[in-house]
């Protein structure tokens, strides 16, 4: 028998004061300003940096920032990255900032980049999946969207939408998506918890509307050079999704307000990397991150007619 989530009455959603009780036990574990924002800033002699939002939780204001590429041309295909949309998946964050330091010059002249290395700063400082108002930014990429993490987002790729070739969204997998973020979920929304296992490796989510077996493929190929991928459990499953091939299972991207399912790119997916693993490191993580980011931009260029 499961204990029950520290917060909420069994079988009812929470509403204000329940909320506010979890965000009180929110407290920051590490610096955002330290890690992301001055990592960025250290790329303004290459790059284009463009805020476009701000959060404010009352005590503090956080700036989101995204990379871009600074000679764009819009005849150029674009590739959106975009990383920390759960703030609390280390790896994606750095990750995303490991591409634009390390391999974003590669691609110079043949896409245009746009990368937005931390969508969830708040959530980020507490290693925490929610904002502060304990909604998922990642099934609100939708119109209207409740949180304005995903509405900036949104707005940021606004006009750039209908040329985004590519989006890779970086994201992971950990252990306490069973200890803690799971049971929350269940509490909040008022409905029982019902454990499952957390897969040992990296996966990919592919589109349910708009599947790309070749394209997850590559990626998969890249990173099995970098770190293990993540086997089916005993019913062929990851995650409780069928696998469709070694370490890919498919979503509704755009049906569930994913991040990836955000623009109509031909190209996208979701990355997970499994941080907690005894055999992968957090160089490991970060590495099989830049790998899956340059493994679809190499498949996307390589099967898109580009312009004289």
């Amino acid at each position: 028998m499961t204990t029950p989530y520290p917060i909420g009455t069994p079988g009812l959603a929470w509403g204000a004061a329940e909320k506010s009780a979890w965000r009180s036990r929110q407290t920051v574990k590490r610096s955002y300003e330290t890690d992301v924002l001055d990592a960025i800033n250290g790329l303004r002699t290459r790059f284009d940096i463009t805020q476009y939002g701000e959060l404010d939780d009352g005590a503090r204001r956080y700036p989101l920032l995204a990379i871009r590429s600074r000679h764009w041309r819009d005849e150029l295909p674009t590739v959106f990255v975009t990383g920390g949309v759960h703030g609390y998946e280390t790896s994606g964050v750095h990750g995303a900032l490991q591409f634009a330091d390390r391999h974003a010059a590669e691609y110079a002249g043949r896409v245009n980049l746009v990368i937005a290395p931390c969508v969830s700063p708040w959530a980020y400082e507490r290693i925490h999946r929610w904002n502060r108002d304990a909604i998922d930014p990642n099934r609100s990429f939708r119109e209207n969207s409740p949180a304005p993490e995903s509405a900036a987002l949104m707005d940021l790729i606004a006009p750039f939408r209908d040329g985004v070739l590519a989006h890779v969204d970086l994201h992971e997998t950990t252990d306490t998506d069973e200890s803690e973020f799971r049971p929350a979920l269940a509490a909040r929304d008022g409905v029982a918890y019902e454990p499952d296992e957390i897969p040992d490796g990296f996966y990919l989510v592919d589109d349910t509307e708009n599947p790309q077996p070749g394209f997850q493929q590559a990626i998969i190929d890249a990173v099995a050079k970098v770190t293990h991928i993540a086997p089916a459990d005993a019913k062929g499953e990851i995650i409780g999704s069928t696998v469709v091939s070694p370490g890919v299972i498919r979503y509704p991207l755009k049906k569930l307000g994913l991040c990836a399912g955000m623009t109509d790119a031909k190209y996208k997916t979701t990355t997970e990397v499994y941080p907690d693993s005894p055999n992968a490191t957090p160089e490991q993580c970060n590495a099989a991150q830049v790998a899956a980011v340059c493994a679809a931009i190499d498949f996307a260029l390589a099967h898109t007619a580009m312009p004289g």
